[in-house]
């Protein structure tokens, strides 16, 4: 069976149930971490992660994408060394709330609610590209991998930190599937078009009084030639 859309065009029932899940899938994403952003206050902290902080320590004043932001740590405290950033969060809570933190640091971010898979940057507009913790499997993170290159200006660079796969036996939190974890040569392989800067396994030290221990992450830094 085949519906017809206000607007003149066909749509196939099939094609609508799928869209439907999709669109049920979005929505409930959203609600979740909606829903975790109202109750848990800071969810992440309110400084930014370590490892974002000592690599852009001292950095230039550039055009920064911060993909996945959350409430805005990394963004705000980017835009309080001089960057001029854009926030992307699929939660439009977190993205409010990371507005009302960036006013009362008398800082400028561009907080943007949507989905970072659905949502597309400008071409080439970007300087670096910050994609902290954004857990994905396979197919999704090279997809997004691949829109983070596009966005990047001649000279510009990508910044991941993010959960290494050696964190499921031997550290402390992050995602407990395979899948959703990175190694170095997938990485590597992901940004095989960038000049590698880094691409290192790094411990950073948890103690939120539930769990203590060491994490293993990975940074990860390329550089866009030309």
């Amino acid at each position: 069976m085949v519906l017809s859309t206000k607007y003149g065009s066909t749509l196939d029932t099939s094609e609508l149930r799928t869209a439907s899940l999709t669109y049920a899938l979005l929505m409930t994403q959203r609600d979740l971490w909606n829903e975790r952003y109202r109750e848990r206050g800071a969810v992440w902290g309110v400084g930014p992660n370590q490892f974002v902080a000592e690599r852009m320590e001292g950095m230039t004043p550039r055009r920064v994408l911060d993909l996945g932001s959350g409430q805005g740590r990394n963004a705000i405290w980017m835009a309080q060394q001089g960057h001029r950033v854009t926030a992307v969060d699929i939660s439009d809570v977190a993205t409010g709330q990371g507005q009302e933190m960036a006013e009362k640091a008398g800082v400028g971010v561009e907080f943007i609610a949507a989905d970072i898979g659905e949502w597309e940057p400008p071409h080439a507009a970007f300087d670096l590209v910050l994609l902290a913790y954004i857990q994905l499997p396979e197919s999704s993170r090279c997809a997004l991998h691949v829109k983070a290159m596009r966005a990047l200006a001649p000279g510009g660079s990508v910044l991941v930190v993010a959960h290494h796969r050696d964190n499921l036996e031997n550290g402390v939190g992050g995602p407990p599937l395979a899948e959703m974890l990175f190694t170095e040569d997938e990485l590597a392989s992901d940004f095989a078009g960038l000049d590698i800067v880094e691409n290192s396994r790094v411990l950073r030290h948890v103690d939120n009084g539930d769990v203590v221990g060491d994490a293993i992450d990975i940074v990860f830094i390329g550089e866009k030639l030309s």
